[in-house]
């Protein structure tokens, strides 16, 4: 079942319209963008959906909204996280996941718990969840990392943890969990400027946020490093370069959600305490989208 998870997932942002409260029609429009662009997954409610400012209300009729539109088209993963590991398990126990394959947990934030926290934080989670579990190791938002050896540890130990969603940017530590994994475990990648080497050795895709605005074009450099086919993977990476950089220039999902509204795929619109980019950052993705 895990294998499904291979290629190219959409951490989606929330759209907001110039009231701030959540915009259906542009997440409407974004789920149907990205499914026609050809990804494999769509992420609900993670880390780029501006999760920790949505009302419990906000995010049940988010996850039902984005269920009822994406029609099984594509696999849809739900990201429950946090540092309170019981609250995420009563969410957990309160959600409806109705359409929904897969659980996106992010590593506990700010309380800095130690590996084997880390290990019976997921454990916990684990035997609550109704769903399998995807690990997401983030230490740049987190300020832990979840090393290898208890990332493992999990996928061997705990039936539920069935992939990872690999973000530390740490090349070593993505090698070493490629090498070492059990039978059927996923790899993924959480850095859309990283993701051409990391196919190169073996990952399995990614769960990325500049395929919320070029779907299609990362999809395909996707599919061309799972098929081997390097050189032309690696000419996509390169044309995308630049604008992945800017898009997290001034933190995500400010850049990405930017970069929708000149596109007027969303609004641009974020909630504090993120503020919308800068004009010298609109100016510069306006310039990006143009030479793409």
């Amino acid at each position: 079942m895990s294998s499904q998870l291979r290629g190219t997932g959409v951490a989606l942002v929330t759209p907001f319209d110039k009231e701030n409260d959540v915009d259906y029609p542009a997440l409407k429009k974004l789920v149907a963008h990205c499914i026609k662009g050809g990804v494999n997954s769509l992420i609900v409610l993670g880390t780029t959906g501006e999760t920790p400012t949505l009302t419990k209300e906000e995010k049940a009729e988010i996850l039902r909204f984005v269920a009822v539109e994406a029609d099984g088209k594509v696999n849809l993963i739900a990201g429950f996280g946090g540092n309170n590991t019981l609250q995420v398990v009563d969410e957990l126990n309160e959600a409806d996941l109705t359409g929904y394959s897969f659980i996106l947990s992010a590593s506990p934030y700010y309380n800095k718990p130690s590996q084997e926290g880390i290990y019976q934080h997921y454990k916990t989670i684990a035997k609550a969840s109704p769903l399998p579990i995807i690990l997401y190791n983030v230490p740049g938002r987190t300020a832990s990392n979840i090393l290898p050896e208890t990332s493992l540890k999990l996928a061997r130990e705990v039936d539920k943890i069935v992939a990872i969603k690999e973000a530390s940017g740490n090349i070593d530590q993505c090698m070493k969990l490629v090498k070492n994994r059990p039978k059927d475990f996923i790899v993924l990648s959480g850095d859309d400027n990283l993701v051409v080497p990391q196919l190169s050795f073996g990952m399995d895709g990614c769960i990325s946020v500049i395929a919320n605005l070029l779907p299609k074009e990362f999809s395909t450099m996707i599919q061309h490093g799972l098929n081997g086919e390097f050189k032309e993977a690696t000419a996509i990476q390169f044309r995308l370069a630049d604008i992945i950089e800017s898009i997290f220039e001034e933190g995500n999902p400010v850049g990405i959600k930017s970069a929708l509204g000149l596109q007027n795929i969303t609004t641009d619109a974020v909630r504090l305490p993120l503020v919308n980019a800068s004009a010298a950052i609109r100016e510069k993705i306006k310039k990006q989208l143009i030479q793409i």
